[in-house]
């Protein structure tokens, strides 16, 4: 493998660019393919070396063969969140999910990291969270032998999930609750999930499992904000809003080009976001994940 790439598709997204990074700090050789290959020249500070960047269409299987063509391994970071006319999360998590393992299994000696997320389920409610569970369902057919990474909402040093939320924290006097704001969260440091997928790469023992990745402390989303509004010194008004209403406003939301809530973000905090019982965790990668509480972010 050191002398073939390892090829991050999503590269340079919240995660995948940090992906990169940690893969050049274990020795590897990295490829990024993007839609955007402008974008490398932008990020290449984030990174040790220079990376090769890749043009890749994940929906167009002919393109994407040639892209992954050599790699001695595939780590997939792409994410959709909003859907479009042109990008749907059956197209993006489902489609090209296949697609992506089809050509792994057809290259005979290529490894697949595959990235999903905490809570993915087929029975879910959001169109988003099933077509999760359903990319999986058909990687796994597949390609049995792909690595599967879950982690829970992913946060960093430079804001993400915790600083969107102080945000509002810091802006309103009363803060909408997601229901009575009783959902389990356990945010995990994106490094970590970075380190996590090199070290699965690395690892021959990891091959075909399942990893839930979430960090060392376990919240609900209202401690979160309370934890918040103490740090910051504000008095904050907490107002439970039923997820039938949230349900309704993400609906409308929808319709804007750049959608402040969308239904799949609802139907996620409605369900407990945390590592399952008797699955692979960091644990079985030798990794401690990083604690918010002592990074001073919540």
């Amino acid at each position: 493998m050191a002398d073939r790439e390892v090829i991050v598709l999503g590269g340079t997204g919240f995660l995948g660019r940090r992906v990169v990074r940690k893969l050049q700090e274990h020795g590897h050789t990295v490829a990024v393919g993007t839609r955007f290959p402008e974008k490398i020249a932008q990020l290449s500070n984030n990174w040790d070396r220079k990376v090769r960047p890749v043009h890749v269409d994940v929906l167009d299987h002919d393109t994407l063969s040639r892209a992954l063509c050599g790699a001695a391994a595939v780590i997939n970071c792409i994410g959709l969140y909003v859907e479009t006319c042109a990008e749907t999360f059956r197209k993006i998590h489902v489609d090209a999910a296949r697609s992506i393992a089809e050509i792994v299994k057809a290259a005979g000696d290529c490894k697949l990291i595959h990235i999903s997320g905490i809570g993915a389920c087929r029975n879910s409610p959001s169109a988003y969270v099933r077509a999760r569970a359903e990319g999986e369902e058909e990687l796994r057919i597949i390609c049995p032998k792909a690595i599967i990474l879950r982690p829970s909402v992913m946060f960093s040093r430079d804001g993400a999930f915790f600083g969107d939320l102080d945000a509002i924290v810091q802006r309103l006097p009363v803060v909408p609750l997601f229901g009575t704001g009783g959902t389990r969260l356990q945010p995990v440091h994106v490094d970590d999930v970075a380190e996590a997928a090199c070290r699965v790469l690395d690892q021959d023992e990891s091959t075909g499992a399942v990893f839930d990745l979430g960090g060392p402390e376990v919240f609900t989303y209202r401690e979160i904000l309370n934890r918040l509004a103490a740090r910051a010194g504000r008095r904050r008004l907490f107002l439970p809003v039923p997820f039938m209403v949230w349900r309704t406003l993400a609906i409308l939301a929808n319709l804007l080009p750049n959608p402040p809530l969308t239904p799949g973000q609802v139907a996620l905090m409605q369900k407990d976001n945390i590592v399952g019982d008797d699955v692979a965790t960091f644990a079985d990668l030798s990794i401690v994940p990083r604690s918010a509480i002592a990074m001073n972010l919540v």
